[in-house]
């Protein structure tokens, strides 16, 4: 019998291990500050739904490639259980799972992770973004998104040698560009002159890397497609009210659905109480700026 409240099930994503893969390493168990994974009869198991978010933090360090993220029916986590769960483990695992939810940019989340801790009178420890930990293995590519495409990072820019030779670059500078996988507290977003486009705009017009993108902080998204509005207002609301940025363009195409893009921007805007200009730019489906 174990103490976990009950809940009730819905359909979301959460880890699978595969137990003809899994060797027993231990590898994943410290990747894993929520406790939702053991090593028991020599395999490592998920015992609880409650603690683990389906955000794959224990794939990376799989050498095997045994543990994937799917979608089943599960019980919802509860970051209240969580917390109940780290906080006797000290201020490292605290620490590890702070870092896990920033760097993952689950920002709700870290949110109820740090209200809990002032509830409690518990001292925050210090933390930030994380990056690759050392002394860890190479991690296979995982077969569904993983840690690797939530991870922020800054892309240089090309050589002198190239520009002068006149060669087409890419001008991104940074990863990740999908609004569900950026961290609002990445550092790229400090000053950042912004481009929030519709992820069809880039196919639409041709020279979208020099007209658009260059010098500016790039996130895509699709207002009709992508079923988070409210989170997307959420997360846009976080980096508008944590970074001074300079100016937000907004880039979508002209059938009637992709305007959605400036209602998101407008509420994030409304929520954050920044004050930014916008500049509105539409594409029409023939590759013009209309």
């Amino acid at each position: 019998m174990n103490n976990f409240p009950e809940v009730n099930a819905m359909k979301r994503k959460i880890i699978h291990i595969d137990e003809e893969k899994c060797t027993g390493c231990g590898q994943c168990i410290p990747d894993c500050p929520e406790g939702a994974l053991q090593l028991i009869e020599g395999k490592a198991r998920l015992v609880s739904d409650l603690f683990c978010d389906g955000l794959g933090a224990c794939m990376g360090t799989c050498p095997e490639g045994a543990i994937t993220v799917i979608e089943r029916e599960a019980g919802a986590y509860d970051e209240k259980a969580v917390m109940d769960n780290v906080v006797p483990q000290g201020p490292a695992v605290i620490t590890a799972h702070l870092e896990h939810l920033l760097g993952h940019g689950e920002q709700e989340l870290y949110t109820q992770a740090i209200d809990y801790l002032n509830e409690h009178n518990i001292p925050i420890p210090p933390h930030s973004i994380p990056g690759p930990r050392p002394g860890h293995a190479q991690p296979k590519p995982p077969s569904s998104p993983g840690c690797p495409g939530f991870a922020a990072r800054r892309i240089p820019g090309p050589s002198r040698e190239s520009t002068e030779q006149g060669e087409l670059y890419s001008e991104l500078r940074h990863w990740p560009v999908q609004l569900k996988l950026i961290n609002p507290y990445a550092g790229y977003f400090d000053n950042a002159d912004l481009l929030i486009a519709a992820d069809c705009v880039p196919f639409a017009y041709a020279d979208f890397h020099r007209q658009f993108l260059k010098d500016k902080v790039v996130i895509i998204l699709c207002p009709k497609l992508d079923s988070d509005v409210d989170g997307y207002i959420t997360k846009l609301a976080g980096i508008f009210a944590h970074h001074a940025i300079n100016s937000i363009t907004v880039l979508h195409m002209e059938v009637p659905c992709c305007s959605g893009i400036r209602y998101i921007v407008n509420q994030a805007l409304e929520r954050s109480g920044a004050t930014i200009p916008v500049k509105d730019v539409t594409i029409s489906i023939d590759g013009q700026v209309v």
